[in-house]
């Protein structure tokens, strides 16, 4: 089970970085939000055991601090 958990983040991880190339178009601070929300959904997901909420909860927290550093 744990391989299966590994292999998906690592997968959530890829996909968010092919996105963020894919937004070459987008100011400073949705840069920065963005990046704030996959880091935090990482660290929620790590943080929590691979919780869906914790996953969701990092992603908020991570997005709007990344939101707020680039005003």
């Amino acid at each position: 089970m744990k391989a299966i958990k590994r292999i998906t983040m690592s997968a959530v991880a890829a996909a968010m970085l092919v996105g963020l190339v894919g937004c070459a178009g987008m100011t400073a601070q949705e840069k920065s939000t963005a990046i704030g929300a996959g880091v935090g959904a990482v660290g929620g997901s790590v943080l929590t055991g691979g919780s869906t909420v914790g996953t969701v909860g990092g992603a908020v927290v991570g997005g709007v601090i990344g939101h707020e550093m680039k005003k």
